[in-house]
């Protein structure tokens, strides 16, 4: 049933991703949000909340009571052999929301943020409208792989470490997350590790949790909006593990950053605790999605994870993606939009049934370079 929806069932959906390729008449692979149905399980709790109790929910008053943190450290322990402290846990609405509040408690306008880039561009466009000063780490191509220098963190008072990496979709590996450790404690950086896309890693690669490379100072962000196609549930997960961090922030007022609501703590609850077997059928799909993008593109470096390829079309010119709509009426992530290292790229996203994966696929060989 996941793999079954066509151009009819999809383009009559609501949400941003159809409607604005729709506005354009072409087929979205753009947004990251996922064109396969929700998990069953998530489906019925959010149902069953529905039908039953919307007023204030138990753990209302003491954000310590919100049954996501058992949730989450066992997760995470289970997953990634990690256990997170529960008293260091903090509920935002979703991942930009506890960047910004983590940056805003940290940093200062002026200090220097380091990110890999290409980068993705709300993280972008929260370092400008914040006044802090962006310093690229970047992401560049080689025989093996993306390969980066984490030499310009040092001096930087924080680094937004985004692992596996989005667009590119590499899965650092343990050495490079060592040395990306090494430099944080040499120059006392801040880690503000967001690993959203870390359920999605696809074989062999895996995925390594960064906290217990770096204890004392690594926020870890994550959520299960992209795992389990949630977006508009807005609920993410933040560990904030160094003391300092967890002290001014909870120095805000309670309310100003708002929180989540029931449905957002009901609909990840489920995914996190009875959405395996869909998330099981999900990536695989996925990777027979990525196996159809190889043999269209073998020169393509396919992502290690995500749902997401970063495609190097520079023979289309800066702006791929811009001539792929109008030509092809298919929508892409134009690479422009993602920073330095963006221009002659466009983010394609694959998570979709194989009659559309196959029509947007038909359509983009019809492309040819001048």
């Amino acid at each position: 049933m996941l793999d079954e929806l066509d151009l009819s069932d999809l383009s009559a959906r609501p949400g941003l991703k159809w409607v604005q390729a729709g506005a354009a008449g072409a087929i979205p692979a753009w947004v990251a949000d996922m064109d396969f149905p929700i998990a069953d399980p998530v489906r019925e709790a959010l149902t069953a909340a529905a039908a039953g109790d919307l007023g204030y929910p138990a753990w209302d008053d003491d954000q310590h009571d919100n049954p996501l943190i058992d949730a989450y450290v066992k997760r995470t322990a289970d997953r990634y052999g990690h256990r997170p402290d529960p008293g260091h846990i903090r509920i935002f609405t979703e991942i930009i929301q506890a960047l910004q509040a983590i940056l805003h408690v940290t940093t200062a306008p002026g200090d220097a943020v380091a990110m890999h880039t290409p980068a993705y561009p709300p993280f972008l466009e929260t370092i400008e409208r914040m006044g802090r000063r962006l310093v690229p780490l970047p992401m560049v191509a080689s025989g093996s792989g993306w390969t980066f220098d984490p030499a310009p963190m040092a001096g930087c008072k924080a680094l937004i470490l985004v692992n596996p990496h989005n667009p590119t979709g590499r899965v650092f590996t343990h050495d490079e997350l060592s040395g990306i450790a090494a430099l944080a404690e040499r120059h006392d950086v801040l880690v503000i590790a967001d690993e959203i896309h870390a359920d999605l890693t696809h074989e062999p690669h895996r995925h390594i949790t960064f906290a217990p490379l770096a204890p004392e100072r690594t926020v870890t962000l994550t959520s299960a909006s992209k795992a389990f196609n949630l977006a508009g549930l807005r609920c993410a997960v933040a560990d904030v593990a160094p003391p300092r961090v967890r002290a001014v922030l909870d120095e805000l007022p309670p309310m100003l950053l708002g929180q989540p609501g029931t449905l957002g703590v009901v609909g990840t609850l489920a995914a996190w605790q009875h959405g395996e077997p869909w998330l099981a059928e999900v990536r695989r799909l996925l990777n027979r999605n990525r196996r159809l993008l190889a043999e269209a593109f073998p020169e393509a470096r396919l992502p290690e994870a995500t749902y997401l390829a970063w495609l190097d079309l520079h023979e289309l010119g800066d702006d791929p993606a811009a001539r792929i709509l109008t030509q092809a009426k298919v929508m892409l992530s134009p690479g422009l939009n993602f920073g330095p290292g963006g221009a002659g790229f466009a983010r394609l996203n694959f998570a979709t049934s194989r009659p559309v994966m196959e029509e947007i696929l038909r359509r983009l060989e019809t492309i040819r370079p001048d």
